[in-house]
Order: C-alpha cells, then sequence, then structure tokens
C-alpha cells in the first residue's frame, strides 16, 4: 500500500474506533503513553520523576490485547499493526509527544509517525540509538519471543553507524513467570541473564522491555548497569517536544 493510501486508512480507522472517547485533561505539556502492561505504568513515572519532570507529565494508555493478540499468532500481523497505528494517530491528536512501550508494536510506528499530530517516539528505537554508541559487543535482553525479530532489525540497523556487536537473547521461562504474575521470580530470571551477560564482556547490557526495569536492583554494584528503554524514551520525547517549540 502507498504510503498516502495508508496514511488516510489509519485516519479513518482512528475516526471510527477513537471519536467516542472523551478528550484527557491537558497539561503544559503531555506525553502519551500506549503500554501493553498494566504494570509498566509505574515504571514509566519513576523515570518521569528521575527525569525531572512535573506530576501529571505522562498520560497512560494501556493495550494489552494487542500483544496478547501478537503473542497468540506468534507476530506482529498487519491487523495488529494497523490497530496500533490508528491508536497512536488518535493519541497524538492530544498530546505533545506519544511514547510506544511495547517492542513487539514497535513496527507500527512506520505507518504514521510522519503525519501524525505530535512526535511519536518508539522506546525501542530510542534505546537501540543509545545502546550501540560505544561500540563493542552489545547484549539485548528480551523476555518475549515476538520482540526478538523487531528487536534484532532495530539494534542491528543503529548499529551500522558504531559497528557494534549485536547479539539478542531470550530470557528462558521468564515470561512465562510475568503472565502467571509471579513479577519476583520474573526479575530475578532477568538479573541472572545480566550476570552472565556481564561475565562475557559486554560493553553494554540493555533490555528490550520496560517490564523488565526493575531487575536492574537485584544487581550488585560490581555488575554492569543495563540500559532501559523508559528514560530514553521519555528524554526523546522531551527532546522533540523542545524542538518544536523553537519552530
Amino acid at each position: 500500500m502507498a504510503k498516502g493510501n495508508a496514511e488516510t486508512s489509519t485516519k479513518r480507522i482512528a475516526k471510527a474506533r477513537f471519536a467516542d472517547l472523551p478528550p484527557p485533561a491537558r497539561h503544559a505539556v503531555t506525553i502519551a503513553c500506549l503500554h501493553t502492561a498494566e504494570s509498566n505504568i509505574a515504571v514509566y513515572e519513576a523515570a518521569a520523576k528521575a527525569l525531572g519532570l512535573p506530576d501529571g507529565t505522562l498520560r497512560h494508555h494501556v493495550r494489552a490485547d494487542l500483544l496478547l493478540a501478537a503473542e497468540k499468532v506468534g507476530r506482529l500481523t498487519e491487523e495488529i499493526s494497523a490497530e496500533t497505528a490508528a491508536l497512536l494517530w488518535h493519541l497524538a491528536e492530544d498530546a505533545d509527544a506519544v511514547v510506544l512501550n511495547c517492542s513487539t508494536l514497535g513496527p507500527a510506528v512506520s505507518k504514521v509517525a510522519a503525519g501524525a499530530g505530535a512526535p511519536i517516539i518508539r522506546a525501542d528505537a530510542t534505546l537501540a540509538e543509545q545502546a550501540v554508541k560505544a561500540g563493542g559487543k552489545v547484549i539485548v535482553l528480551c523476555t518475549v519471543e515476538t520482540t526478538i525479530i523487531p528487536t534484532t532489525a532495530l539494534f542491528e540497523a543503529a548499529a551500522k553507524a558504531t559497528g557494534a556487536e549485536i547479539e539478542v537473547r531470550l530470557v528462558l521461562g521468564a515470561w512465562t513467570h510475568f503472565r502467571a504474575g509471579n513479577l519476583a521470580a520474573y526479575l530475578s530470571c532477568i538479573a541472572d541473564a545480566v550476570k552472565v551477560a556481564h561475565g562475557e564482556g559486554a560493553v553494554t547490557i540493555a533490555f528490550a522491555q520496560a517490564s523488565m526495569t526493575d531487575a536492574a536492583d537485584l544487581l550488585s554494584e560490581e555488575v554492569e548497569r543495563p540500559m532501559t528503554g523508559p528514560a530514553t524514551a521519555l528524554a526523546a520525547a522531551i527532546a522533540k517536544i523542545a524542538t518544536a517549540c523553537s519552530l
């Protein structure tokens, strides 16, 4: 489908699906965050606080069904991508920036980024850009199988600028714990994987998913702190907003 036709289709879907939703209250700056897990709201709020953003800056929207649908078929389908793109378009109509916080759904951003009413940030894309800057061996840990292909493509593309060596690893068994609601076991699995990666001499370790962020709290001071998406994504959103305001 041509880009113009795809954009028109996205607008039409957005209007049809989200026209009845009431407009949210606006603050001085609003960043809309699209999540696929409720627990990631706290992770993003903590990142916003660390960056010094005022309370109420973030507006959260959770669509767990989109990731569940992708997991069910084992990939991001065109239908799921179109639904995600339409939602991103809708959120951009009443926000200063939008952050998509799901690496599985990430490719949907390309459908709407150019024509949306506000900048749309792929959290995994900003993470990839930062993670490869130092070059060398970059180990990217993920816990959901459906994110392996898009995450690998994204990090390898970013690595072309620095010559970084990319390895994307699935933390086996971790997602089963997450789906069962056992967050402690989930984070413990991830922390163990970080220790292994650190022992192999990785220059940079990155968490592909925001849900993994708190595993860093289980690491000793001697272990390399992984890079995480929430802080880099919010920083990128603020930079985009600042640029738009200066134009």
